[in-house]
């Protein structure tokens, strides 16, 4: 299973993407964040830092699950971009559209 969930102490639920988020799988995280959602998590953290490769159709997902968060009151981050991912999202410019952080802790420290 290439994802996987963990609440925090602090009422975040962590999303960790083991190797990669593409068109096979993105179905499968956004039901996951879904279905976060609809039992009251509010607050998500996704956390990229065994993650290899992430194609235009994840990227799209992450939009996606980005605008549903929000929507429902919740706040998105993301952590753990190795140079090549971080990379990607500066190029598409979704730098902009998501908090960033270099590792899943100063992620979840910022909420």
């Amino acid at each position: 299973m290439p994802f996987t969930v963990t609440e925090s102490g602090n009422g975040v639920s962590v999303v960790t993407v083991d190797g990669q988020l593409i068109v096979a799988n993105r179905q499968e995280l956004k039901q996951i964040v879904q279905d976060a959602l609809d039992g009251g998590a509010r607050r998500f953290l996704l956390d990229f830092t065994p993650t290899a490769y992430i194609d235009s159709s994840g990227l799209g997902a992450l939009v996606s699950i980005s605008k549903r968060v929000r929507e429902a009151g919740g706040e998105l981050r993301l952590a753990g971009l190795n140079e090549d991912l971080r990379s990607l999202f500066e190029l598409t410019k979704l730098d902009t559209l998501f908090t960033i952080s270099d590792t899943a802790a100063e992620g979840l420290a910022a909420f």
